[in-house]
């Protein structure tokens, strides 16, 4: 063998990625990044999904989210939304109202409809099940050849222009960006050693789906209760009554298990006296199941090549149903960011691509944990002083159309700040 023969790569090493992303943490938002990296890159970069539990789209079962239209639009643009179609269902109506359990009457205070300061072809969002969704995602996932192993990470830690990760298997991996979707308990956030700022609320979330007699049509509700709100989602036809709705309410952790530990009937009869009245006849199809809530952000949103993603960086209430659309919104803005640096032959887990992906997310995670928590903070409150100022400012925002279509086109994500596959654009 000459020294020119001994020295040219194999087939299989000209082929190998030059370059390589992990991500910890199969959920939505992870399995999101790591389509999204794929896609605008190809075999270029290897992308490989880390989870202890594998990609399990059961796991996701009984749950619902509001995907608001950035993110249907970057779904789309991902080749992912088509296979969602029976899953998903537009929010074309939102109704608001304040009032107690036992108030005879729910005024509607402020609502929302499809005329309203938006384009015809954007709802203000899409209730997706989570289960369907989940699997949509892992499936578009293996068809751009993602890799998944089913293993956690132990420890990771930089060995030059690389981060080593070694996994619950006992294998080791070598990337130039280990990213952290591990959920709002983060073993990577505590290991890259980033502070953490929040507090627990005094409220657990309660979520459940619901059959009903008659069609919601499109409407979504949002009832603000003392103890915190109770919001009725519209999901696609189908159950025992041939119409369902997702709901998420929030109650005071102290009384949420004695309203929920009876039996079925006894917790029906709960959710009947606050659901609207109507949908007609109601059953309860699954959960309840709940959630402790909590508000917290990380101090930094990367480390020397770690990038914190979705809960791993920021929880938020779920007053405004925003959760998700904060972690979508990381997977646009770190999938951009790596993706330029990829295309100019730099380091995809540079200090300087991950400064700038947390100063394009830091702002709007500050300002939606913020708004939630005041929200959260004012309509939980039955001071009735409060609840007049509040009252009087939901019939004002009612009564001014100019005001009503300024907050749709703010959810509708359509600012040209947004990343490119918020935008629906190609990376």
């Amino acid at each position: 063998m000459t020294a020119t023969d001994a020295t040219r790569p194999s087939p299989e090493a000209s082929r190998r990625p030059s370059r390589a992303v992990l991500i910890a943490g199969g959920g939505l938002v992870g399995l999101t990044l790591a389509l999204a990296l794929k896609r605008a890159n190809g075999p270029a970069l290897g992308v490989t999904v880390l989870d202890p539990n594998g990609v399990a789209p059961e796991r996701q079962r009984g749950r619902a989210y509001a995907v608001a239209a950035g993110g249907r639009r970057m779904l789309t643009q991902l080749g992912v939304w088509a296979r969602l179609e029976g899953a998903a269902e537009p929010i074309t109506r939102m109704e608001i109202s304040d009032s107690r359990v036992s108030d005879p009457v729910r005024p509607t205070f402020l609502s929302f409809d499809t005329e309203t300061g938006r384009r015809p072809e954007d709802p203000f969002a899409h209730m997706v099940e989570a289960e369907p969704f989940a699997a949509a995602l892992a499936a578009a996932c293996a068809e751009a050849d993602v890799a998944v192993a089913r293993a956690g990470v132990v420890r990771a830690a930089c060995e030059g222009p690389r981060i080593v990760a070694t996994l619950t298997s006992g294998e080791t991996l070598a990337a130039d960006l280990l990213v952290a979707a591990d959920g709002a308990r983060s073993r990577l956030r505590e290991a890259a050693r980033i502070g953490w700022v929040g507090r627990t609320y005094p409220q657990v979330g309660i979520v459940a789906t619901i059959g009903h007699e008659r069609p919601h049509g499109g409407r979504a509700f949002e009832h603000f209760l003392p103890s915190g709100p109770f919001a009725i989602l519209p999901l696609p036809d189908g159950g025992s009554l041939g119409h369902r709705s997702s709901i998420v309410w929030t109650e005071r952790a102290d009384e949420a298990e004695a309203l929920l530990s009876g039996g079925p009937d006894e917790v029906m009869e709960q959710i009947e006296r606050r659901f609207t009245l109507d949908l007609g006849a109601l059953a309860l199809e699954s959960g309840p199941s709940s959630h402790p809530l909590a508000v917290g952000i990380a101090r930094a949103f990367q480390a020397e090549r770690v990038a914190l993603l979705g809960d791993a960086a920021h929880i938020i209430h779920p007053i405004a149903g925003q959760g998700l659309n904060l972690g979508l919104a990381d997977v646009a803005a770190l999938a951009e960011g790596v993706t330029e640096a990829l295309r100019l032959g730099l380091d995809p887990g540079a200090p300087e691509v991950l400064r700038a992906y947390e100063r394009a997310r830091r702002f709007d995670t500050v300002a939606m944990a913020a708004a939630t928590d005041g929200l959260n903070r004012l309509f939980s409150n039955d001071t009735l002083p409060v609840r007049l100022a509040r009252d009087l400012g939901l019939g004002l925002v009612d009564r001014l159309p100019g005001l009503k279509g300024f907050f749709i086109r703010e959810a509708a994500q359509r600012s040209r700040t947004v990343p490119r596959l918020m935008r629906g654009e190609a990376l």
